[in-house]
């Protein structure tokens, strides 16, 4: 694309959390996207097909789900930085294509504000039931990035991380947002061009005509990567390939591909962990919460806080690869740990695998479409109490 986008910087604005993302994703210099309406991701598409085209870049709303993660596939690969923004039933249809982009290393980033399911299910309700499906929706093994925030400054700052993650490893990152988040209003500031680090693409200095490689890593594991259609010529597949992308039976080259896909993601899992803690230093109940439903998480704190309760919070942004390590030293003193989420324990099954003592560990949750609110988790954190759990 032509354009270079540009966004208000230095101003404050009100805006939806939806609206949040748009923003940061043009910060991060968003070229291309496409994509297909869906609540409650809509806003993200309404505002991109008014943004994008006024600064000489790309919007296209495709057919479906499957054609939008092709789509942005393909222009990645032809050198943008690429979106699109979906739900739960959007984002089932899109697991082949995420798998694709994963196999041939292609930094996309894809934005799923979640809703009740499974199947259509609560569309205009919150819900954090696809926590896992971020995790293993595509098949095979395989490493993933998944983000999310719990107010829309956040929105906006890990939306800039996505695409800086996903250039870094030359990945798929999955933004993870909830319809509260997507639908409720709140104060950002941009930040000035230049504020906020930015990851360009890493491009191949392998001149035209000289050999390329486009899966041989550097030394520090990076894949520089040439304009498809541009001076190389090169293979794409989403078969097991070697460094040249041709397709390879090899058990060496197959189980040294794997090996790399994982590997560039777990092994750099302090540098991709973003999270908050309030008040730990001496917390004897440690909740652990992400997304709309650490906003409660939070207000319960500061109450029981004041009250002289030792209680604190440790609110994920990064959910996958999940950061084990950090949860077992956040928690590591604690009397009881509870997780707040809006499922039936997505995140739960991580932590008990975390922590030393799992049975320590139990569940405040909402499944009924209801945004969980402080007064669900103070009644559950009573019967929790009550049943010396």
């Amino acid at each position: 694309m032509a354009g270079v986008n540009k966004t208000v910087a230095g101003v404050n604005k009100f805006v939806q959390g939806n609206e949040a993302c748009v923003e940061g994703a043009l910060y991060a210099g968003l070229t291309f996207f496409a994509g297909y309406p869906i609540t409650p991701s809509s806003e993200i598409a309404e505002l991109l097909s008014v943004r994008l085209p006024k600064n000489r870049c790309c919007f296209i709303q495709m057919e479906d789900e499957i054609a939008s993660i092709c789509a942005i596939i393909g222009a990645s690969l032809a050198g943008n930085k690429v979106m699109t923004a979906t739900s739960g039933p959007g984002f089932s249809l899109m697991q082949e294509g995420l798998g694709y982009g994963i196999m041939a290393e292609v930094p996309c980033v894809i934005v799923n504000v979640m809703r009740g399911g499974p199947s259509t299910g609560l569309p205009t309700g919150p819900s954090q039931g696809d926590v896992n499906q971020a995790r293993w929706g595509t098949h095979g093994d395989h490493a993933i990035v998944a983000l999310t925030a719990s107010n829309h400054q956040d929105i906006f700052h890990i939306t800039v991380e996505a695409f800086n993650i996903a250039e870094t490893y030359r990945t798929p990152v999955v933004l993870l947002f909830d319809e509260v988040l997507g639908h409720m209003r709140e104060r950002i500031v941009v930040p000035k061009p230049g504020e906020l680090p930015l990851v360009d693409r890493l491009k191949t200095e392998v001149k035209q005509g000289v050999d390329y490689h486009p899966y041989l890593p550097r030394e520090d594991g990076r894949l520089p990567m040439s304009d498809f259609g541009g001076v190389h010529r090169y293979n794409v597949t989403g078969l097991f390939h070697d460094m040249w992308g041709f397709p390879t039976n090899s058990p060496q080259v197959v189980h040294g591909l794997l090996r790399h896909l994982t590997d560039k993601i777990e092994n750099n899992i302090n540098a991709i962990t973003h999270y908050k803690e309030h008040c730990l230093d001496d917390a004897e109940v440690v909740m652990i919460s992400y997304g709309s439903s650490a906003r409660s998480a939070l207000h319960v704190v500061a109450n029981r806080r004041s009250r002289g309760e030792r209680i604190g919070l440790l609110e994920l942004q990064t959910l996958w690869p999940f950061p084990a390590e950090l949860v077992r030293e956040k928690c590591a003193q604690a009397k009881r740990v509870v997780v707040v989420e809006m499922n039936m324990g997505q995140i739960l099954g991580a932590v008990k695998q975390a922590v030393a003592k799992p049975d320590r560990v139990t569940l405040a949750n909402r499944i009924d479409g209801q945004f969980i609110t402080p007064t669900d988790i103070r009644n559950i954190l009573r019967l929790i109490q009550g049943r010396g759990v």
